[in-house]
């Protein structure tokens, strides 16, 4: 016998018997990763399959709003670009699918669902446009198809509004509402006793309408009820200082119906006065109200002018405010430029005054006006 045959035959008889490993419970976690992770890759080698799918539908779409009215070819922009921002939220991985296979199983069922309604729906698209005729001169379209790109249009709409009405400046977790232009509507601030030589204010705003002079706050005393003040002309914002004839107004730059960030500075020594609007300085002055002092013992109010003995006495509805108030503040100085940007920044409403300060200060309001999260 050859010795190699010697050897095969030993290692035979010496060979123990195979024996089937028992896997762990950690065995088993393991391998649901592996498969979570292969169903994940082989979801996300179908996303990019779907999206070259869904970019040539949108170029279709694209195509055919093109040919069509002015009116479908702006709803066919919006379906793209819906989709687009649908198709993107959708692909992105989700980074906690290694600690949490459930939620990962989860997830991606979610998204196959998803995808599955965009296909269905891309797919009735396509049977629409087989059956459909041409477009003649007068722009005549299938009405289903019409139909259907009319109610998700409805709904982004309705989603838009939605989150408008409810949405604060980055960082601000409150806001007064004013819900109508109304004589009993306002706020009034408290703070402590203060005499100013210098001041600076900032305030976020979202006017439904500004007319020709909407009050945004106000601070006076009974011998002048002008001694500080803020309101709208429209779009314009106007500073008064000492008095409504020493005013200061940076014209054009509101979006009504947006939030916007408005600050303004004084000093007494040489009357130097700016009006900065979302971090940026529109105007400044000098000589207004020079050597004058902001008394104390005044009424701070907020959406209404003081004027009367008392606080809401001979309030004018003409001049209310309606809409939204929130990042209230005032300082007894002369902010530096980088301090009022940051002021206006996503970490804005974290920035509080040290004569009034947004969530520190009392601020109460009046008649229909309330606080709003």
């Amino acid at each position: 016998m050859m010795p190699l045959q010697i050897l095969l035959c030993a290692a035979l008889f010496t060979l123990p018997d195979c024996k089937l490993k028992e896997f762990t419970r950690w065995d088993k976690m393991l391998t649901m990763l592996e498969n979570s992770h292969m169903r994940q890759n082989m979801l996300l080698q179908y996303f990019e399959e779907i999206k070259v799918e869904l970019q040539t539908v949108k170029e279709d779409l694209w195509q055919l709003g093109a040919n069509t009215s002015g009116s479908c070819s702006d709803c066919l922009k919006n379906i793209k670009s819906d989709l687009s921002n649908l198709l993107e939220s959708k692909c992105q991985p989700d980074n906690t699918l290694n600690n949490n296979v459930d939620k990962s199983v989860a997830l991606n069922q979610d998204i196959v669902d998803s995808l599955q309604r965009i296909e269905n729906l891309l797919k009735e698209k396509e049977e629409a446009e087989q059956n459909q005729p041409e477009c003649t001169d007068k722009g005549e379209r299938d009405p289903v198809f019409t139909q259907k790109f009319d109610l998700l249009i409805e709904q982004f709409q309705k989603t838009q509004e939605w989150i408008n009405q409810r949405q604060l400046p980055s960082g601000c977790d409150a806001a007064i509402l004013f819900p109508m232009r109304s004589p009993k509507i306002y706020a009034s601030v408290h703070p402590a006793e203060m005499s100013l030589q210098a001041f600076t204010f900032c305030v976020w705003t979202k006017v439904t309408e500004a007319l020709e002079k909407t009050i945004v706050f106000s601070y006076g005393t009974k011998r002048n009820p002008y001694e500080i003040q803020l309101y709208l002309n429209r779009d314009t914002p106007v500073l008064v200082v000492g008095g409504d004839k020493n005013k200061v107004s940076a014209n054009n730059t509101l979006q009504l119906g947006e939030w916007s960030h408005l600050c303004g500075t004084w000093n007494s020594e040489d009357g130097k006065t700016a009006l900065w609007i979302n971090g940026e300085n529109k105007i400044v002055t000098y000589e207004l109200a020079q050597g004058h002092a902001i008394p104390d013992r005044g009424i701070f109010q907020l959406g209404q002018e003081k004027n009367g003995c008392c606080v809401g006495g001979g309030f004018d509805e003409s001049i209310a405010f309606s809409g939204k108030i929130t990042g209230f503040n005032l300082w007894d100085s002369v902010l530096s430029e980088e301090d009022i940007v940051n002021t206006a920044g996503e970490l804005g409403c974290n920035i509080r005054g040290n004569v009034i300060g947004w969530g520190t200060t009392e601020i109460q309001p009046h008649g229909g006006a309330q606080y709003i999260h």
